[in-house]
């Protein structure tokens, strides 16, 4: 939706047009209101404003003076002149400054909605440019190698993507060769000199010993690497042919120790090297890369600038945990999105995998029921609540020595755990905003004659226009303005049937600034004029 500014210093100009056209049906969603290009600028750099429509002759700033600062700030701002005066200079300067149209005073309200169109539908065609295939496809190849790594990321913290997914993933990032072929892991440590650079200069050392990976390595091998969560540099070594060399794990070994002597003495610094066996793309993937990972910890641990290749015989026998468990993204991160649907899934999956892969087994019972209590402790804290107080009862089961002793015990108590949260959480929410529309709607009735733009209020409720403005829609299924206009007009039947006071203080009394302006918004709602509609009671 379009967001689109008002700015005339005569505010029953302002006044009129922001409340007699229905802006909403056009597809503007909101109309902000400033009398003067100090305002207008002030509400530039605080909302993302898509159409300015400016009188040019004003105090301070002049509309000329406001258009050429847009240009210069907001180049993709769309500006739309007025004026009284018809002197061909405006004209000129107006077309110097790229403005949509120039538009003498008196304007229609016709004349200014099909400008307004006008210009929405330019403003509709530059995005759709922007949005083209042509400028997507080098955006992306722009980013190419960011987006390569993090997909590389996701896959060894063990994301499950559907295979068309993937294969769709691998298609975009020109990766679509490395499907279903066998690849070697090598993980990178970085070690003691390395630790003392800050985040921007460590972030160019590895970038040095990527590029010295693909110089050593990129005659035999295609190379996809990325940082992984530990901090090691992951490199997904592909064989570009079937060669004896490729498979060679002394030469492996060999070039290993050219990378770790050229980082020292290039970089002044020193790495450890762990090489898998080989694996398959993408099922062997995590599987592999969680097993470099324990080998590095059990077999190189703190120990500086070792070697190791991990081949399928080397391989310790361990416990391994529930997959789903770990994976991303983690409980603790969809319980902070509120993804209520995707969190009852992965908690299906966990128990899934728990009946059918360790048979229900109880240590793992257990691990899962640490896991799961702990992101519900956490989520009911972040929220400022004792999880005892959310979900009672239940909160006993946490307590006693053996909590669940199956998975359908830990399932039936997680899933009603869970719902507990969720309808703690979303009363939370609806409660919250009850009182905020209550107080929006109190500070209107209060201040109906004085000011009661958006931005007032807000500063009322302490909270930002955009958010004011969008959950006063959200829960009321009106604009902000809608109701400000309404209690107007419910103001003003009253008092033209109740008080003697003259039309221009009624007026006055109702935050217009001048009786023009309520004139016209009172004919609009009730099809005679506010003296016609006194006449009718007298």
């Amino acid at each position: 939706m379009v967001q689109l500014l008002l700015v005339d210093d005569e505010i029953h100009v302002v006044e009129r047009f922001s409340s007699t056209i229905d802006w909403m049906s056009l597809g503007i969603e909101h109309v902000y209101k400033a009398y003067s290009g100090l305002e207008a600028l002030a509400l530039l750099e605080q909302f993302s404003i898509d159409i300015v429509i400016t009188d040019i002759r004003m105090p301070g700033m002049s509309g000329l003076e406001l258009v050429g600062e847009i240009r210069n700030r907001w180049p993709k701002t769309k500006c739309i002149l007025l004026s009284g005066y018809s002197d061909f200079n405006y004209a000129k300067e107006a077309i110097v400054h790229q403005t949509e149209d120039y538009l003498l005073k008196p304007v229609t309200e016709a004349n200014l909605v099909e400008t307004v169109q006008r210009v929405m539908g330019k403003l509709q065609r530059e995005w759709e440019e922007i949005n083209s295939k042509q400028r997507l496809a080098y955006a992306l190849k722009e980013n190419l190698p960011l987006l390569r790594g993090n997909l590389l990321h996701d896959l060894l913290q063990g994301r499950k993507l559907s295979h068309a997914a993937l294969l769709e993933k691998m298609q975009m990032l020109e990766l679509s060769h490395y499907l279903d072929q066998c690849f070697t892991l090598m993980l990178v440590r970085l070690e003691e000199y390395f630790l003392q650079y800050d985040a921007h200069s460590l972030s160019l050392l590895e970038y040095a010993i990527g590029n010295m990976v693909e110089e050593l390595f990129g005659d035999k091998f295609d190379i996809w690497y990325t940082k992984d969560a530990h901090d090691y540099l992951a490199f997904l070594l592909k064989p570009k042919q079937t060669s004896d060399e490729a498979d060679d794990s002394t030469w492996v070994e060999r070039t290993a120790a050219l990378l770790q002597s050229a980082v020292s003495t290039y970089l002044k610094g020193k790495v450890s090297i762990l090489v898998s066996g080989q694996g398959r793309f993408p099922e062997d993937l995590a599987g592999l890369y969680t097993r470099s990972v324990g080998a590095f910890r059990r077999r190189i641990g703190s120990e500086h600038e070792l070697f190791m290749r991990l081949g399928d015989a080397q391989a310790l026998p361990e416990t391994q945990s529930p997959q789903s468990l770990y994976e991303p993204p983690t409980l603790i991160h969809l319980l902070e999105a509120a993804r209520w649907d995707r969190i009852e899934e992965k908690l299906h999956l966990i128990f899934d995998e728990l009946e059918t892969g360790y048979g229900g087994s109880q240590e793992h019972v257990l691990e899962a029921y640490f896991s799961i209590a702990s992101a519900y402790a956490y989520i009911a804290h972040k929220n400022g609540k004792q999880l005892f107080d959310l979900i009672g009862s239940d909160y006993d089961k946490m307590t006693e020595g053996l909590p669940f002793r199956s998975v359908n015990q830990l399932k039936d108590w997680s899933l009603r755990t869970l719902k507990q949260i969720r309808q703690d959480m979303d009363q939370e929410t609806k409660d919250s905003r009850s009182v905020l529309i209550k107080q929006i709607q109190w500070f209107i009735d209060q201040h109906i004659g004085q000011d009661v733009s958006l931005q007032t209020i807000a500063d009322h409720v302490y909270l930002h226009p955009v958010y004011v403005s969008k959950i006063y829609k959200l829960e009321t299924g009106d604009n902000l303005s809608d109701y400000v206009h309404r209690v107007r007009m419910d103001k003003a039947e009253f008092l033209l049937k109740n008080s003697q006071e003259k039309i221009y203080e009624i007026a006055a009394r109702l935050g217009y600034q001048r009786p023009h302006s309520f004139n016209h918004a009172f004919k609009k709602q009730f099809g005679i004029t506010p003296q016609e509609y006194r006449d009718q009671f007298s």
